[in-house]
């Protein structure tokens, strides 16, 4: 019989490879700017063109490379980290496998320049889709320079997956922060297309901070403080007043270097409940220093997540200090500023006594979110026709009949509406019981207005009578320029300044009072948005502007706010189906009721 089984060329397994390695733009950047660091460099420059599909360019002034060290730096498993693997678990380095330049040189056009201070020249290696092209001697600075074209040229298909220059460049901007947030001694210079966007002088933490979240920020910090024997803790947290419901701002770093953590995550949440609303997040930067022999990083390919060798007292001690820091700040009043015993003893999740947290009682009333528990989507309804500018659609009786809803009266019974665990809303017709998505249902009803808005041509914007400022970082501000004549359309406007914008008009459907909660919306989704081959900028810009600015699941509505949601739902075109062809509603007959008792 002949044999099936074939060893691949290197070439084809170092493509399968870098699969894990790079994902996007952003993972080559992250892979560079760690390989400058460990090196120990003072200063990183960086450039970016194109999002990072057209090149991707990072030197730095660290100690650099010999020619030999040059030449084998691009073999899969070549590294100058580790030896042995005993070396895994006391890894102080960002980088260690020797696996990210040989991944990033089978599916790009690679040059890379490198010189050490004492050598009179330096070693230039050119590499396309791992084959080498160039290897030679060159003048050059003290340092290294890489050089990164045309990534996955030689995969097509991974490079069609690849998302718009926005969604690209806010993982490029994602990775740059998290690096330059981990390592505020070392000077970073940021440009894109050609312009300065960062440049980020040596400093401390906290001036990191302010410096890539705005002036702003400092008054929003409470700084956390810790150390028992088997953790040092320090950073920030954001006032409870700041929260909110992206998780945008929340940065574990575990011995500088970024983690993910949803368990380490919940703590946080945990030491703020009583003061934020539970649909959102606090914000944090928080440096979590441990011995490195108590944990391991080599579990994921992108060396994010870690196992800590005693997670429950990680957790513990996170959560009591949060706890602590908010009761010294005033952010809650607090009975007892004594040190709580969890940080000195390890926690036991078995062991739990019913007074198992820190002895801190929370007021209620600093919780910011309560006074606003619902959007009031009855004013809303009443601006769309003010001034005898009405978005409301009428729709033919055929278009119920189709939907078999030609028993929904044309204004719902109030007696028959109710509202469901905060996100369905039921309502009863003359033959069956009907079940709304309050989210899609406004969703839908949002964009078909926004449609109309975009085919009247109509300007349907309102004048604020006190322009409003909102702030933002440098990267939202970036992103919200770019789509600055797309949103005024639709009659957002706006002037900018360095970390702020200030509003001038909006759609005259929306509400004043909900204006920085769609604006952060708006400003997710954007960067979340997906490749627009299929559909036009406009009706883009109007699934992007509806889910932005529609009600959410968990809002409480009252009475006319449920009307609202009906009436105008069932005059909608279509309205079975959210922008984003998921179901609006299902309808339950008497049948299906009775088929259930069976």
């Amino acid at each position: 019989m002949k044999n099936i089984i074939n060893i691949l060329p290197e070439n084809v397994a170092n493509q399968i490879a870098a699969g894990e390695v790079v994902q996007r733009p952003a993972s080559v950047l992250k892979e560079l700017l760690e390989n400058s660091i460990d090196a120990g460099s003072t200063e990183i420059h960086i450039e970016i063109k194109n999002a990072g599909k057209t090149s991707i360019l990072v030197f730095d002034d660290g100690i650099g490379m010999t020619k030999e060290d040059a030449e084998i730096c691009f073999n899969r498993h070549a590294t100058s980290k580790i030896s042995s693997a005993i070396d895994l678990f006391n890894i102080k380095s960002k980088g260690f496998r020797g696996e990210a330049l040989a991944s990033i040189a089978a599916i790009a056009h690679v040059q890379l320049i490198s010189k050490q201070r004492n050598d009179q020249l330096g070693t230039q290696i050119d590499i396309n889709g791992s084959q080498l092209v160039a290897n030679k001697s060159v003048v050059a600075e003290d340092g290294t320079k890489i050089l990164v074209k045309n990534l996955f040229f030689n995969i097509p298909a991974r490079r069609k997956f690849l998302k718009s220059n926005n969604v690209e460049n806010k993982h490029l901007m994602n990775e740059f922060f998290r690096v330059s947030l981990s390592h505020p001694e070392v000077n970073f210079i940021f440009l894109n297309e050609g312009k300065e966007i960062y440049n980020l002088k040596t400093s401390t933490f906290k001036k990191r901070i302010i410096e890539l979240f705005g002036n702003k920020t400092n008054e929003k910090l409470v700084p956390i403080n810790e150390e028992t024997e088997i953790l040092r803790l320090n950073g920030f947290i954001f006032k409870p007043e700041f929260s909110k419901k992206t998780r945008g701002q929340q940065y574990f770093f575990v011995n500088n270097r970024f983690i993910k953590s949803p368990y380490l995550n919940h703590a946080v949440k945990v030491a703020f409940e009583g003061l934020i609303d539970t649909n959102y997040n606090p914000s944090y930067f928080l440096n979590l220093h441990v011995d490195p022999k108590t944990i391991d990083i080599n579990i994921h390919p992108t060396k994010t997540e870690i196992k800590f060798e005693d997670e429950h007292s990680i957790y513990a001690i996170l959560r009591s200090s949060i706890k602590h820091s908010l009761g010294q700040y005033n952010i809650s009043p607090i009975l007892d500023f004594e040190r709580d015993k969890n940080l000195d003893i390890p926690y036991d999740f078995d062991k739990k006594s019913s007074d198992g947290s820190m002895s801190i009682e929370v007021n209620s009333n600093y919780n910011p979110f309560k006074k606003n528990k619902t959007i009031s989507l009855g004013n809303a309804n009443h601006n769309f026709e003010k001034d005898g500018h009405t978005l409301q659609f009428a729709s033919d009786s055929e278009d119920f009949t189709q939907l078999d809803f030609n028993d929904i009266n044309s204004s719902a019974n109030t007696n028959q509406i109710i509202q469901f665990n905060k996100k369905y809303i039921i309502n009863k017709t003359k033959s069956s019981v009907v079940v709304i998505n309050q989210e899609r249902a406004h969703q839908r009803i949002l964009y078909e207005k926004f449609l109309k808005l975009i085919s009247s041509n109509k300007k349907n914007s309102q004048k604020l009578l006190y322009p409003s400022e909102l702030e933002y970082n440098s990267q939202d501000i970036r992103i919200l320029k770019s789509n600055y004549d797309q949103l005024k359309i639709f009659g957002i406007e706006f002037k900018f300044n360095e970390n702020s914008i200030i509003i001038s008009s909006l759609p005259s459907f929306l509400n004043e009072k909900d204006l920085k909660l769609h604006i952060d919306n708006l400003l997710y989704n954007l960067q979340n948005e997906t490749p627009t081959n299929n559909f036009s900028e406009s009706d883009l810009f109007s699934k992007i502007l509806s889910k932005s600015m529609s009600i959410k699941n968990g809002k409480i509505l009252d009475t006319k706010e449920l009307e609202y949601i009906i009436n105008s739902l069932f005059a909608c075109k279509e309205a079975s189906r959210c922008p984003f062809n998921k179901k609006t509603f299902v309808k339950i007959n008497a049948n299906d009721i009775e088929n259930m008792f069976k």
